[in-house]
């Protein structure tokens, strides 16, 4: 969906305070990085709504598995380098002193397997010191499967509404998305989306991380409600 419908996602997630967020992931990147760098890489970065804060602090990159996203954030961020990758397999040749994966994006991952390769694979694309911070997908315990959900965004030249089911299917929720959005002069527009993230448990999450050569911190509130956040210190 994100191929005809990348142009419109920061308006879809207009709502979300992207610099506040960076406020707080910039004080506590300062308060436990170990390591004397400030290579930044932003795992699954969408089209660069944190890096465009972040740049202001950090010698940046980012990487995605959406190519259209990822041409949206090198317009929008001046002082980054974006790279096509997927975060199960990235080998980027080279090592951060911090790596950031916001926005839940870890739950597209989908099952423990991957979950443990991408974990690992972050560990290993840091320096000693390094630290990576996580922003997870909510757990099964509190997934509330039936649920439904709406978005809109509106101003005088384009309208946007989001609905949304929320299915269950062993450990994986499943989010089908629907969109109506019209631009002035033009027809209205139908999208269809799903989602699928894998609900995983948060000790066990943890439990990985450490397996991976960090040192695990976590936190219940994070940069968004409800999602907590878990920050590994390389060793």
């Amino acid at each position: 969906m994100y191929k005809d419908f990348a142009d419109v996602y920061d308006l879809i997630y207009s709502f979300i305070d992207y610099k506040k967020a960076c406020k707080k992931l910039s004080k506590l990147i300062k308060k436990y990085k170990k390591s004397s760098g400030i290579e930044l890489l932003d795992v699954a970065c969408g089209t660069g709504s944190h890096l465009f804060y972040l740049q202001n602090e950090f010698i940046c990159s980012g990487t995605d598995i959406n190519t259209e996203m990822l041409n949206i954030a090198g317009e929008k961020v001046e002082n980054a380098t974006f790279i096509h990758s997927d975060m199960i397999n990235m080998d980027l040749k080279k090592k951060f002193d911090i790596i950031t994966c916001l926005f839940s994006s870890i739950g597209y991952v989908k099952t423990y397997e991957n979950l443990k390769k991408t974990i690992e694979n972050f560990s290993n694309h840091l320096n000693p010191g390094g630290v990576v911070i996580i922003e997870p997908w909510i757990s099964k315990s509190d997934y509330q499967p039936g649920r439904p959900s709406m978005n809109t965004y509106d101003n005088d030249n384009i309208k946007i509404a989001r609905l949304n089911t929320a299915k269950l299917n062993d450990n994986l929720s499943i989010m089908e998305m629907h969109y109506l959005m019209v631009k002035k002069d033009e027809d209205v527009q139908y999208f269809k989306d799903c989602h699928e993230l894998g609900l995983f448990d948060h000790e066990e999450t943890i439990q990985i991380m450490k397996d991976s050569d960090l040192e695990v911190i976590s936190f219940q509130k994070g940069v968004m409600v409800d999602r907590g956040l878990f920050l590994g210190i390389k060793k």
